[in-house]
């Protein structure tokens, strides 16, 4: 039986041999990137607003395309990542788009002991808290660092998604909405590049709404909103269909992709 630490480690090799291979993808377009378009999708540009002058951390920030969009808003940056390839890469984008933005290579869930500022915003998104055993020392986390009276939010797929599984390019229902323990996937490729011959070895967990609410309100933090979308910004799951507004939906929207999540501490 591994340690979470073991399967952190598994983890992060993962991560790192992404870094390459998404930085090349055509989801991630770095190009376009470069010359000025945002990565941020509507949700959070909706929920955060004008974010000129403020303070954000980016929890598991990947690459920084996230922080240093929000960077460019005016907001002054700090992203944190498991992946150290992800934080060089990060930290070469901010020095050529000549940005400010600070990133620090940490697991998230010890980021209060490698970032000692607190913010006005904590910013979490897509596909982040499944990499985690217990979102109980999560929601301590944000809570410390965020100011009084600052905002925490986050847009995530929602967890009746991970209820399946993908790794043969169809939905098939596996694991439980409350299941408690480890899910170890291995499959060729990645989200952003399913014909790359790296191969994605990942140890993972399911958190139900509940847990995710229960977390930050013991944690000390309002819940202000909770919403569920029967629509995705990202093309990463089979089947999904384009609809006219960009998003993608599955063929018979029985069920929600996504879920955000709006908080303030009190």
């Amino acid at each position: 039986m591994k340690t979470n630490t073991e399967y952190f480690k598994v983890n992060k090799v993962t991560w790192n041999e992404k870094v390459e291979v998404h930085a090349q993808s055509d989801l991630y377009d770095l190009e376009a990137f470069k010359n000025g378009k945002s990565s941020l999708m509507p949700y959070e540009l909706e929920a955060l607003g004008d974010v000129e002058g403020k303070s954000l951390l980016h929890l598991q920030c990947h690459f920084g395309q996230d922080t240093l969009s929000w960077s460019r808003m005016g907001a002054k940056c700090t992203g944190v990542d498991l992946s150290d390839a992800g934080i060089k890469l990060a930290e070469s984008l901010n020095n050529e788009l000549h940005l400010d933005a600070k990133f620090v290579c940490c697991n998230v869930l010890e980021t209060s002991e490698f970032v000692t500022d607190t913010f006005d915003i904590v910013f979490t998104s897509y596909g982040v808290i499944g990499w985690l055993p217990d979102l109980k020392p999560w929601g301590k986390m944000i809570a410390e660092k965020l100011n009084v009276g600052g905002t925490f939010f986050m847009a995530e797929f929602h967890p009746i998604v991970w209820m399946f599984d993908y790794t043969e390019g169809k939905s098939e229902m596996t694991y439980g909405y409350l299941q408690k323990g480890v899910i170890y996937e291995e499959y060729e490729g990645t989200y952003a590049d399913e014909s790359s011959n790296m191969v994605s070895k990942e140890y993972g967990w399911n958190h139900g709404l509940g847990e995710v609410v229960s977390a930050l309100t013991e944690a000390g933090l309002r819940i202000d909103y909770l919403k569920e979308y029967d629509e995705s910004p990202y093309d990463v799951l089979p089947d999904l269909i384009k609809t006219e507004t960009g998003m993608y939906v599955t063929k018979d929207k029985l069920y929600p992709l996504i879920f955000t999540l709006k908080a303030t501490k009190l």
